[in-house]
Formats: C-alpha cells, sequence, structure tokens
C-alpha cells in the first residue's frame, strides 16, 4: 500500500495538483474547506504492534479508531486524551491529523503528548520516520509531534505510536448548580488542590465534574467538591454526548466558535449559549461574528476557532503573528515542497 500511495504523490507532485488526503472524513468540516484529487487511506490499516504491559500502541493510519479503542479496552487501557470520532468512520490517522482531543485533555493532555512515533510519506514521496514505539526512545520526538493538528498539511501519515493508559479504577460524576462565574471560580480553587478531576462542563447553570482513580480518593474527593451523584449511564451519555457533540448543546445550525483561553479566565461576556470545558480552559460559544469573537478571545489572552458553520471566509482559525506564520511557511516548504498535501486546511495560502 505504501508504494501506491508513492506513486500517487510523485504523479501529483509533477503535476503540482492538490491531493485531499483522507480517512473516513469523520471531521471534513473541521479547518478551511478540502480540495483536490481524494487519496482514501482507509484500506491501510490494522495494530502493527500492540504490548498492554508496555503501554504503547502502533497501528497503520487507516484503522478505524472504534477498533482501535475497543482492542485497548479488552485490556482494560485507553487512549487517554479522548479523541473525538465525530462518525463511526474515524481513523487513527485522521485523529492525528485533526489533534482534537475530548474531556479528559485537561487531566490527562493533548493528542501530541502521546505520540511517541510515526511513519509517513511527504510531499517528495519519501518514507520519513520519527520517535520510536517505546517510551524511553525519544529520537525525532518533536517532530512526530508537529503531526498532531497539522491537518494532513506535512504529509501522509502511514503509521504512528501511542502512549496509552490503564482504565480509571474507578469513576464518579458530581452535578452542581452554579452559575457562570461561581463554576469558574469552583474549578480553578478545584484545580490547586490533589483532586482526581479528569472531566468538567458546565452549560445552563449546571455544572458536571467527573472524578477518576482509586475508590477511596473518588470517595474523598467527593466529599470536598460536594454535588449530586449522576448515574453511571447518564454519566456515561453526557461525556459521550459532550466528547461528540451529540450533547443537545450542539444542535442546531449556528456557528459554532471553540473559544481557547486561559483556565482561569473569567466570563468571556459574549452574547450567546456557552459549554464550558478543561475547567474553564475551553468556552464552546454559539453564534457571534469572526470580530466579536476573536477580539474576545483575544482579551481574554486566547484565541478562537471557527469550529463548525458560519463564514469561513477569513478563515476557519486564528491569523497567526509573523513569526509564526513564517515557521508555518518553512515547515510546508520543508515537507511538501510543491504543496499538494490538503492545500487550503490549516491557512488559506497553502
Amino acid at each position: 500500500m505504501p508504494a501506491a500511495f508513492q506513486e500517487r504523490i510523485r504523479d501529483a507532485a509533477a503535476r503540482r495538483a492538490p491531493l485531499r488526503l483522507r480517512g473516513g472524513g469523520s471531521k471534513d468540516f473541521y479547518g478551511g474547506g478540502p480540495r483536490g484529487e481524494t487519496l482514501d487511506t482507509r484500506a491501510h490499516a490494522g495494530i502493527v504492534d500492540y504490548e498492554p504491559t508496555e503501554l504503547v500502541v502502533t497501528a497503520r493510519c487507516g484503522t478505524p479508531l472504534a477498533e482501535l479503542e475497543a482492542a485497548l479496552a479488552r485490556e482494560g487501557q485507553m487512549l487517554a486524551f479522548e479523541p473525538p470520532r465525530f462518525g463511526e468512520a474515524a481513523t487513527l490517522g485522521g485523529c492525528v491529523a485533526a489533534g482534537l482531543s475530548g474531556p479528559r485533555r485537561a487531566a490527562a493532555g493533548a493528542v501530541r503528548d502521546f505520540v511517541l512515533g510515526a511513519r509517513l510519506l511527504d510531499g517528495r514521496a519519501r518514507e520519513l520516520s520519527f520517535g520510536g514505539r517505546v517510551m524511553k526512545n525519544v529520537a525525532g520526538y518533536d517532530v512526530s509531534r508537529l503531526l498532531a493538528g497539522s491537518l494532513g498539511t506535512l504529509g501522509l501519515i502511514l503509521e504512528v505510536s501511542l502512549k496509552v493508559l490503564p482504565l480509571p479504577a474507578s469513576e464518579l460524576t458530581l452535578r452542581l448548580e452554579l452559575p457562570e462565574g461561581k463554576a469558574l471560580e469552583a474549578l480553578n480553587r478545584w484545580a490547586g488542590l490533589p483532586l482526581p478531576v479528569s472531566a468538567s462542563g458546565w452549560c445552563d447553570g449546571e455544572l458536571f465534574l467527573r472524578l477518576s482513580g482509586a475508590a477511596s480518593a473518588v470517595r474523598a474527593a467527593a466529599l470536598r467538591t460536594g454535588g449530586d451523584p449522576v448515574d453511571a449511564p447518564q454519566a456515561a451519555a453526557l461525556w459521550s454526548g459532550i466528547k461528540e457533540h451529540a450533547h443537545p448543546y450542539f444542535a442546531g445550525e449556528a456557528p459554532l466558535w471553540r473559544v481557547s483561553v486561559p483556565s482561569n479566565a473569567g466570563p468571556i461576556g459574549l452574547p450567546g449559549a456557552q459549554l464550558i470545558e478543561w475547567g474553564g480552559a475551553l468556552r464552546w460559544l454559539r453564534g457571534g461574528t469572526a470580530v466579536a469573537v476573536r477580539a474576545a478571545a483575544a482579551r481574554a489572552g486566547g484565541h478562537a476557532t471557527l469550529f463548525r458553520g458560519g463564514d469561513r471566509t477569513s478563515g476557519a482559525f486564528a491569523p497567526l503573528a509573523p513569526a509564526i506564520l513564517g515557521l508555518h511557511r518553512a515547515l510546508k516548504a520543508a515537507f511538501d515542497p510543491a504543496g499538494v498535501f490538503n492545500p487550503g486546511r490549516l491557512h488559506p495560502d497553502f
């Protein structure tokens, strides 16, 4: 399969014809609009190496994310960054390329924090390898992490090695009634305490808090935070709904903004319904113009991404500072000199 990919890439580079790298297509809505000839990666699938005692799994790009997570769950393990699928067709390659993390991100880390190594094809159809399959091997580690969130603009990811973690021994979700300001204050207060908080979500006056770890630690933390316990099936549906955007908050056609700010930032003061995650660091916002939302995010010390819908003429992602833009251009030129991989997905100019 890599040989067939290489042939397609060489041909596209020679013609300077855009290639649309695509797995299951579950995240086609994210970033700039896809364009170019489709290069489907789904046939290059399967778990290459998985030794549960080493806490590392290696799989090919077309491996269905649901299949990979099921294999880990059978061994009592998980992808701790809780990647959203946004559909059962989601693949591992798309998961890494999109770089999106779910409710556990604030406690466990982001996608890039779990990438140990990768193999990819660059714009010259060369096969490159970075990092490794064990946690102690850090050669090329940062280069592998560049792929997380690159939206396929740097190369075709053939294979990825990821660190995995054990499933929690115990979990409990609590519900508290708090207005936005009080909820943010509580989240920041708890962040300074040794509490096993693995997820949080606030919407419409309700704050939900997930505690994960040893049963004794979870019980002790629940006594400190207070709140009403949520039964396990409802809790599972809640966190899955937030992760996969099946929660009622995400219904409708209004533009959906993903606003990233410091967790200790207060209310951002914009009209429109909000859902707040990651201890206050992630604010989902329905509605609003690019100018207003990005200005509010900047005042709070963060940035805003137009995640779904809306007018994308100004770009889905926040404009980059000149120095950062220069680094992006240099990386693109090094990995994809003919500019054939997913043009416009990450930045309008490349």
